[in-house]
Formats: C-alpha cells, structure tokens, sequence
C-alpha cells in the first residue's frame, strides 16, 4: 500500500533475553536472499493495513515468532527502487514460535547488541538497535 508515491511499510526490531543466561539481550535479524542483506523484518502494509498490525504480521511471516509490542522507535525513511519508502517502527519482544526458512527470508540470527549492529547492512538500521536499548532502558 502507498501514501502518493510513498512506499509505506512497518516492522519491528525483535528481542529477547538470551537462553543461554546471564539476561543478557539478543535481537533478530533476517537474511532476504533477494537482496543477500540483513535487516530488522519488516514489510509493505496490505490494502486497509494498520502499520501495528503489519508489523506483527511480518514479524511472525519473516522469524516464525509471534511477539509483544513495546515502544515506537523511529520512522526510517529512504529511496528503495527510486521511490521513496517509508518504515515505521516498534521495539517487540519475541514469545513463542520457530523459524522456518521460505523465500524471502532463508535465515534468521540471533545476537547480542553490538553484533547485531556488526551484522546489519544498512547503517540505517544499526540506529535502530541503539533507539531499541535507549527505549529498554527507559521502560
């Protein structure tokens, strides 16, 4: 769905507390094998989408987990394909689920902050990971 020209799209950056202990934080990131990128899941919205609803939806599409919404974290605007895309954002805790790999996502990882940020291709989803820790710890 678009607003005029603009693409608009939502997605979340996906959370956890490490299974491994120690409480430490992890975030998931997702491998689109048509781009070779990773990033936070996010998509289009659907005709009639609100951006909440489609974030979780392509959370759940992108990873396999179904999560809880927490704060609004930026907007990320940029060109994709010369048109102009808008992402809208929201910090989510991931709950239950299991990731299956499909065509538009091959894999996902989970990592801690620092490396997620590493992994991240577009530096302007590395912002995103620190608005996420900045919105944890206000909460």
């Amino acid at each position: 769905m678009t607003g005029g020209d603009t693409v608009l799209a939502a997605g979340c950056v996906l959370w956890r507390r490490s299974p491994y202990g120690g409480g430490g934080l992890e975030i998931c990131l997702v491998h689109r094998p048509k781009y070779d990128d990773w990033s936070h899941p996010k998509g289009k919205l659907k005709r009639g989408e609100d951006s909440l609803a489609a974030a979780l939806r392509e959370v759940l599409e992108e990873t396999g987990h179904r999560c809880v919404p927490g704060a609004r974290l930026p907007t990320v605007r940029y060109l994709a394909g010369g048109r102009p895309k808008q992402v809208v954002y929201w910090a989510a805790e991931a709950t239950t689920g299991a990731f299956a790999a499909g065509d538009e996502v091959d894999r996902i990882v989970w990592l801690p902050p620092a490396a997620a940020r590493g992994r991240l291709t577009h530096p302007r989803d590395r912002a995103l990971v620190d608005a996420l820790l900045q919105a944890l710890h206000t909460t």
